[in-house]
């Protein structure tokens, strides 16, 4: 796994051929317990790593799109998996916890729903004030900056820019970490803030 801006998070990746840019999975490593985001499958390597670093105590599904392979890591590494509570009758494998706006997994972690994209609800995660984690409403296909999904897969556009905006007045957010492309990992307010103007 890569070592990503802070000494206690980590991510592994898959290209995707049709869409040129990487899909990205996030690991914080954590005193109470380490949490997984949207994990892709483990390399060898990784999961050994993951293993010295502690394995894995949560696996936390942003939304039904990014299932990956969070069934097939829980039951090696026996987490308890959390979704998004707005899925709840529909999600396709079976969830420990359901998870909605303002709750926090752990400690440091907080939920934020975002609404109008593919799926209801889907979560995007911030760490301890700082680190913007989000799964697939906002990615990026040029390093540097971000982007919404095309209208064609939002569920609801106005919803979907409300959403961001709201990320967007969140001052303290220095890096966001996006399911898909090329993650921001300075001035990530500023860069959100650019986003909604694009939008």
């Amino acid at each position: 796994m890569k070592l990503l801006h802070r000494h206690d998070l980590y991510s592994w990746s898959s290209f995707d051929k049709e869409r040129n840019i990487d899909f990205n999975s996030i690991a914080w490593i954590h005193p109470e317990g380490n949490v997984l985001i949207d994990p892709l499958p483990l390399s060898a390597h990784d999961h050994s790593h993951l293993k010295s670093l502690g394995g894995a105590l949560w696996i936390v599904i942003t939304n039904s799109d990014h299932v990956r392979a969070a069934k097939e890591i829980a039951q090696v590494t026996n987490a308890q998996i959390a979704g998004p509570s707005a899925e709840q009758d529909s999600f396709p494998i079976r969830c420990d916890r359901w998870l909605s706006d303002g709750e926090e997994l752990i400690p440091g972690l907080e939920v934020i729903e975002l609404h109008g994209s593919k799926t209801p609800g889907e979560l995007a995660l911030l760490l301890e004030k700082t680190t913007l984690i989000i799964g697939d409403l906002v990615r990026s296909n040029k390093a540097g900056s971000l982007t919404i999904l095309p209208d064609a897969k939002l569920s609801n556009r106005q919803q979907a820019v409300t959403s961001v905006s709201r990320l967007a007045q969140m001052s303290s957010i220095e890096a966001v970490l996006v399911g898909d492309g090329w993650s921001v990992f300075r001035d990530g307010d500023l860069v959100l803030k650019e986003l909604v103007i694009s939008c």
